[in-house]
């Protein structure tokens, strides 16, 4: 396997990760990567591991390898994660870098701000969903979103990137000042899109054809039974069982898909479920990867409602950390 090429040490920060990973241009990169069996297959992604730090009350430290001998992805990258929720409210409680490496010789190619990047590819996989599991002959028009936090507005521009039929807009957040910045924000960047604050959940969900979840919810926010029929769940906020942003019947009443297998052991909606007996391992009908190489069936009806649950892992990291080094070393080629 030929190395890559040799360039000098780079640093990508949020500002220039933003440029170099617009939507349009990610989501294909990620379909593109998981589809490819020999790609997907080749990339090694270990469970991630915790450290805990006495530096600060609760402190601890992430890190999450991911590598790949495939010539078209020859990197190696390191996520390294540190939460300190002591911070708040002076300072962000969580903090990321990613270190990328040639995986052909272990030389040091870049470091890539992992907060931005995390943001980017996690709204990418959803919207990556999302369309996969639309219906091509009702495509969807309303997009609800519930939270309002730093991932919001990445899964708003994610969806309506990937959804160009979505026309209206609907926020629902707990805390309403942030509801309401949410909406002014989009309202500014969108000015023909119709974007609403909602007061209750209910009322999103019910008219919703994409049910979008960022939420540290621990009671589920999302009633089944207010679905509409075709509608699309997407679930991004919980990642350990202690955590839900729908209840049983949304996963009785929709067909599941997963990013990666990892959401089965740290989704609280699916932990809790199983144990439940409400859903089977069985019942969970693909992943992300299975979905995008078309080796599992998507949505079987515009009436079927349809359930992604993501917990996100390195491999993502690793592909989106290839778009952002290899594009910036090709403009900085041409510049």
């Amino acid at each position: 396997m030929a190395a890559p090429p040799p360039h000098p040490f780079v640093y990508i920060d949020a500002a220039a990760l933003h440029s170099l990973l617009p939507f349009p241009a990610l989501i294909p990169h990620l379909r593109a990567g998981l589809a490819h069996p020999e790609l997907s297959a080749g990339i090694q992604c270990p469970q991630r591991v915790s450290f805990p730090l006495p530096t600060a009350p609760s402190a601890a430290l992430l890190l999450m390898p991911s590598w790949c001998a495939h010539p078209s992805l020859p990197y190696l990258a390191l996520k390294a994660v540190t939460s300190f929720p002591s911070n708040a409210p002076r300072l962000p409680s969580v903090h990321a870098a990613v270190s990328l490496f040639s995986s052909a010789t272990g030389a040091p190619l870049a470091s890539v701000d992992g907060s931005a990047l995390t943001l980017l590819r996690t709204a990418a996989v959803s919207a990556l969903a999302a369309s996969l599991l639309a219906s091509p002959s009702r495509p969807p028009s309303v997009l609800a979103l519930a939270g309002a936090g730093a991932l919001a507005p990445y899964l708003a521009e994610a969806h309506l990137a990937a959804l160009p039929s979505i026309s209206r807009v609907l926020v629902w957040n707990r805390t309403r000042s942030k509801s309401a910045a949410l909406v002014a924000r989009l309202r500014a960047a969108h000015p023909g899109l119709a974007v609403e604050e909602v007061e209750a959940m209910d009322e999103a969900v019910a008219a919703a054809d994409i049910v979008s979840c960022a939420t540290g919810s621990r009671e589920p926010i999302v009633r089944g039974g207010l679905l509409r029929p075709g509608a699309h769940l997407d679930l991004v906020g919980s990642f350990t069982p202690a955590m839900r942003e729908c209840d049983d019947e949304a996963l009785r009443r929709g067909r599941v898909f997963i990013d990666f297998e990892a959401a089965m052991e740290e989704a609280g909606e699916l932990v809790g479920a199983v144990q439940r007996g409400v859903l089977r391992r069985t019942d969970v009908a693909g992943t992300l990867a299975e979905l995008a190489a078309g080796t599992v069936e998507g949505r079987r009806s515009d009436d079927e409602i349809t359930v992604f649950k993501s917990v996100g892992t390195a491999v993502v990291d690793l592909l989106a950390t290839q778009l952002a080094y290899e594009t910036h070393i090709a403009t900085t080629k041409n510049a």
